[in-house]
């Protein structure tokens, strides 16, 4: 079992990276940023979540800092979208958000799954695998001068919080690790797709 929930986080891990990675690129050359530019936003996307969580847990030094793959999965991700930018830039916009809804099921995921593998409580567990979620991003939205998504967007930690929450549940069911991460990580992405699909928002101050 330890086998297969190690490999099932190093895969997720990677894959979140990768699209995070995409994410943060293409966020990059809508602030106009050059190819230094886009690839620090690509990797501090890719790596932000996943090194506090890492902080917070005590894995130290953070994964992301040990295994050069992380690196060279961020920057293969963000050099993708820099030499096809002409490309890039006629995406539509449902299809960056299917990337970013992408990326945060999946670090929500890795991150819950590490942080059960570091013996934390399963509700420490669901709050690290939100954390791990939209880390990336808000790093990305502060380098960007613009408030993060995470505290503005149609129903985003709530999606990673309850994909979290579904996952330890149906671990607590005693279904395998990989039927928990797949239940988990589907639920926050649909709840993510749809949230922005009906414009589903949390309740504002001065709302009514």
């Amino acid at each position: 079992m330890p086998a297969e929930t190690d490999r099932l986080l190093y895969a997720v891990d990677l894959a979140g990276t990768l699209f995070f990675g995409i994410e943060g690129a293409m966020a990059a050359i809508g602030g106009n940023l050059d190819l230094l530019g886009l690839l620090v936003l690509a990797c501090a996307t890719a790596f932000g979540g996943g090194i506090i969580r890492d902080l917070l847990i005590g894995d130290i030094p953070p994964a992301s800092l040990r295994d050069w793959r992380y690196v060279a999965v961020a920057v293969a991700g963000g050099a993708s979208v820099f030499f096809l930018h002409r490309r890039v830039e006629g995406t539509p916009g449902w299809l960056m958000t299917v990337v970013d809804a992408a990326g945060l099921a999946l670090f929500a995921v890795a991150g819950t799954e590490k942080a059960l593998q570091f013996k934390m409580h399963p509700f420490i567990a669901v709050l690290i695998g939100m954390i791990t979620g939209v880390g990336g991003g808000v790093v990305r939205d502060v380098l960007l001068a613009q408030v993060p998504r995470v505290l503005r967007a149609d129903v985003y930690a709530t999606a990673a919080l309850t994909g979290a929450v579904i996952m330890i549940a149906v671990r607590k069911a005693r279904l395998s690790p990989t039927w928990a991460a797949m239940l988990g990580g589907t639920v926050c992405f649909l709840l993510r797709m749809i949230s922005v699909w009906r414009h589903w928002n949390l309740p504002k101050v001065g709302a009514g």
